[in-house]
């Protein structure tokens, strides 16, 4: 429901006012209000930004305030921007994302990063992406090293359909996608690198209310947010070559607790590395040999 303070947009505004009032809005719900305002208008109006620094006094039409107030509104109860305007940066690429797909996070090109030192440029390796959502890991991943092949692999139809056309929009066309559930699409299939960005929120946690609009199931997993990584530790293994690596994404207070997980599963050389913010983000192992695995229960 629009508030009563931005009815006034239904009546000719000039641009300049029609940015601030919609700024002064969102400053509750954004920490870059007046940059949301502009990036809100310029979908409205279908013009750049820039347009707005050269035509302030321009009016807005009914209609193109009737627009700009549904999707201020939209910002204002806290959807992500990235769904609103179907587009988020990463890696230098502009990926298609939907409400079925994560907003992909600045974070999680560290995992890029560590995947891309274990690859040589020349390198033609056979690379897994587990859980792909918008595809973001593994079209990061395919476009940097052309000649290696990567799988991706996701239980959401949804989620797989967005990867799938933003791999076709950005003509990369050295990965393919498979419906499943973790590692099942390629059992009998080995590759030299997995990588993963699993849910790694605790159900109870009350982060999820700030992130009502993604997926819940590629946010949480079980009581201690650690239901995922259980399973790729436990299954990754089997489809890993001799002196394959795993690289995780996990939250970064789940470092101690992620590392005995695999400890357990007889994962070896375990290292964790920092995000940008200095947090523990990403842990990299190296493939268990069938005598140091647990039984499966």
């Amino acid at each position: 429901m629009v508030r009563e303070g931005l009815v006034a947009l239904n009546e000719f505004m000039d641009i300049e006012s029609a940015l601030a009032m919609a700024a002064d809005r969102l400053q509750a719900s954004s920490d870059s209000a007046r940059l949301d305002a502009e990036l809100l208008l310029s979908r409205a109006l279908d013009v750049n930004r820039s347009y707005f620094f050269a035509h302030p006094e321009d009016t807005l039409d009914p209609d193109a305030s009737k627009r700009f107030l549904s999707l201020v509104a939209r910002r204002e109860s806290g959807e992500p921007m990235s769904y609103i305007t179907g587009e988020r940066e990463f890696w230098s690429m502009n990926l298609m994302v939907s409400p079925a797909t994560l907003v992909p996070r600045p974070e999680t090109e560290i995992l890029v990063e560590r995947a891309l030192m274990l690859i040589g440029r020349s390198a033609m390796l056979r690379i897994l992406d587990l859980g792909t959502g918008s595809g973001a890991i593994a079209l990061a991943i395919a476009r940097e090293r052309p000649l290696c092949e990567i799988v991706a692999t996701d239980l959401s139809a949804g989620a797989l359909a967005i990867a799938r056309q933003n791999a076709r929009q950005l003509d990369i066309a050295n990965v393919s996608f498979a419906f499943g559930d973790w590692v099942d699409p390629v059992k009998g299939q080995q590759f030299d690198l997995i990588v993963s960005n699993p849910p790694y929120i605790a159900d109870t946690d009350a982060a999820l209310t700030q992130l009502r609009h993604e997926p819940r199931s590629a946010l949480s997993a079980g009581d201690d947010g650690l239901d995922a990584i259980r399973r790729i530790a436990a299954t990754a293994g089997d489809v890993l070559a001799v002196s394959g690596r795993l690289l995780l994404e996990h939250g970064s207070t789940q470092r101690d607790a992620v590392a005995a997980l695999l400890q357990k599963n007889g994962w070896s050389q375990i290292e964790c590395f920092n995000d940008y913010a200095g947090l523990p983000r990403v842990t990299s192992a190296t493939r268990p040999n069938s005598a140091s695995r647990m039984p499966r229960g």
